[in-house]
């Protein structure tokens, strides 16, 4: 799987590190936006074909997982390959400021968008913020990964917080397009104290183990 990230400045070159996130952020944030319609609907199943070879995700029986926004790599391809193995997978549900909290996927036409910029939520019953922790493997949003495992995401730090209630030792696969995998030797993202790294990314050309010693590719 490629690496191909843009160059960025660094904290060396007179950026702090919030202000390092907020560029990052705008500047994919804007490629994301600019990209075609076509490159959009080709990516979502090219992704499901890539998650299904990841094998935390082909063998698990419960799967956290997450409904893109328009912008982000298509989710429901995968979540609609899940669904027929008896997978039972759960979706964020966002409350009130970062309220966090789970509930049952049931099918894309359950999904509804309750406010403006917030992804797609199931409407099946809330399960609580510790649903998570029945999870085999958790895929989670991001809008870039470094080959450290550092996730660059929206700026809220919901799922910094969602994670605390994850089972030890449960994989955190992320997903992004090729062009927002970075490279850590050459240019790390930006990581504070608080932020949760990732144990796998997947794009729509492949995924790549993060996890320090274990090089396994797809």
């Amino acid at each position: 799987m490629r690496s191909a990230a843009q160059p960025y400045p660094t904290a060396s070159e007179g950026l702090e590190v919030e202000d390092l996130k907020d560029y990052l952020r705008r500047s994919i944030r804007a490629s994301r936006t600019a990209r075609s319609s076509r490159r959009r609907l080709e990516a979502g199943p090219a992704l499901a074909s890539v998650g299904e070879t990841v094998p935390e995700i082909a063998e698990a029986r419960r799967v956290s997982g997450y409904a893109a926004r328009p912008t982000e790599p298509g989710t429901g391809p995968l979540l609609e390959r899940l669904a027929p193995r008896g997978v039972r997978v759960l979706l964020p549900v966002l409350g009130a400021g970062l309220q966090r909290d789970w509930a049952e996927y049931a099918g894309a036409e359950d999904l509804r968008q309750r406010a403006p910029g917030r992804p797609p939520e199931p409407s099946t019953p809330p399960l609580g913020p510790e649903a998570i922790a029945e999870a085999d493997v958790i895929v989670a949003p991001a809008l870039a990964v470094d080959t450290a495992g550092t996730r660059l995401g929206q700026g809220g730090g919901w799922y910094d917080r969602a994670l605390l209630h994850a089972r030890p030792g449960v994989r955190v696969i992320a997903l992004v397009y090729p062009e927002e995998v970075y490279d850590a030797g050459t240019r790390p993202l930006p990581r504070q104290r608080h932020d949760r790294t990732v144990d796998a990314v997947a794009t729509p050309e492949g995924w790549r183990s993060l996890r320090p010693g274990d090089d396994r590719m797809g």
